[in-house]
C-alpha cells in the first residue's frame, strides 16, 4: 500500500509573467523517416532553458507531464500513436527532466505561463492540449489564463480541488521523502537530466507545491469555454465525485471513467505490467474527441 501511495503522490506532483521579447529557440536534432518526423531542442522561457520534443506533422497537440515525471515516463507509449495524425509537442516543465530550474517555487500558474511562452517561441498560435495529473492542473490554468491559445483540452486525472483526492493523500504529502519516490521515476529523471543532483530539488519543489495546493475557484473553472474531455481511472487517486463535479462546472465537457489506476490508460511508466497491451490505451477515444467537429 505504501508503494502505491508513493507512486500516486509523486505522479500527482508535478508557468510570473511572460517575456515580452521572443526568446531564442535552439533545435538540437531533427530526424525524418517514412513514419514520423522528430525534432527536439531548448528554448529560453522566463529564465528557464526549457526542453521540448516535436513529433509528426499536422494540427498541434501539446503534452504536459505530471509531477516527478519526464516526457518519456508519462507519454512514451502514446506519443507514437498520437503523432501518426498530428504534430505532437511534448514539454518538460521547470526542474523536470532536461529543463533547468529557477530560484523559485513551482506553481501551476507559472507552469501555464511558461508553456504559453514556449509555444509563442515555436510560432504556434493555437493548439490542443493533453495534460496528465499535475499536467492536467497546469492545462486548466492555461485554459483560464491563456484561452486564446487553446482549441481543445484533454484532462487526464487532473486535480482542481483539495477534496478531489482522499484525505490521507495530504497527510502523506506532508511527509514526502525522496526515498519513497518510485524507482521508475527516479531512473527516468537520471536517464535524461544534465545534472542528476537536481533530483532532490525536483522532488522537494513538487512536494511543497502539493502541500500548499489551493482550490481553483469555481468561477475560473466555469469560465473555460474550450471543449474538454475529462478522463480518470476507476481506481484513480482522483475521486469519481471530483471528476463529475469538474464535468458539471465546465459547460462544454465530456467525462470518461476508464478501468485502471492513475495513468494506466496512457501507459504511464509506473503502471506498466508484463501483460501490457497497446489496445488498452485510450488513444482512439482521445482522437475521436479531438477530431470531432464543433457544432
Amino acid at each position: 500500500m505504501k508503494r502505491i501511495v508513493a507512486i500516486l503522490s509523486l505522479t500527482l506532483f508535478t508557468l510570473t509573467s511572460c517575456n515580452e521579447n521572443k526568446a531564442e529557440t535552439s533545435a538540437m536534432a531533427t530526424e525524418t523517416n517514412e513514419e514520423l518526423t522528430f525534432k527536439n531542442g531548448y528554448s529560453k522561457v522566463n529564465g528557464l532553458n526549457m526542453y521540448y520534443e516535436i513529433y509528426g506533422q499536422g494540427k498541434p497537440l501539446v503534452l504536459i507531464h505530471g509531477g516527478g515525471s519526464t516526457i518519456q515516463s508519462n507519454f512514451e507509449k502514446v506519443v507514437p500513436l498520437l503523432a501518426k495524425n498530428r504534430r505532437v509537442i511534448a514539454v518538460e516543465l521547470q526542474a523536470h527532466g532536461r529543463t533547468s530550474d529557477r530560484n523559485a517555487d513551482l506553481s501551476f500558474e507559472q507552469d501555464a505561463n511558461d508553456v504559453a511562452v514556449l509555444l509563442k517561441n515555436l510560432n504556434i498560435d493555437k493548439s490542443d492540449f493533453f495534460g496528465f495529473s499535475n499536467g492536467g492542473t497546469t492545462t486548466l490554468q492555461i485554459a483560464i489564463r491563456h484561452p486564446e491559445i487553446v482549441h481543445k483540452i484533454v484532462l487526464g486525472s487532473a486535480l482542481a480541488k483539495r477534496n478531489g483526492v482522499p484525505d490521507w493523500f495530504w497527510k502523506f504529502m506532508e511527509q514526502a521523502k525522496l526515498e519513497n519516490m518510485p524507482e521508475q521515476l527516479k531512473m527516468a529523471y537520471k536517464q535524461v537530466a544534465p545534472d542528476t543532483s537536481g533530483l532532490q530539488i525536483m522532488h522537494d519543489r513538487d512536494a511543497k507545491r502539493m502541500v500548499n495546493f489551493k482550490d481553483i475557484p469555481d468561477e475560473e473553472l466555469k469560465s473555460i469555454k474550450a471543449p474538454v474531455l475529462i478522463i480518470i481511472g476507476d481506481k484513480d487517486i482522483i475521486t469519481p465525485e471530483h471528476a463529475i463535479e469538474l464535468h458539471r462546472q465546465i459547460a462544454n465537457s465530456e467525462l470518461a471513467i476508464i478501468p485502471g489506476g492513475h495513468g494506466e490508460y496512457i501507459g504511464e511508466i509506473t503502471t506498466i505490467k508484463p501483460n501490457f497491451k497497446e489496445s488498452e490505451l485510450v488513444i482512439p477515444m482521445i482522437e475521436k474527441f479531438l477530431d470531432k467537429k464543433e457544432e
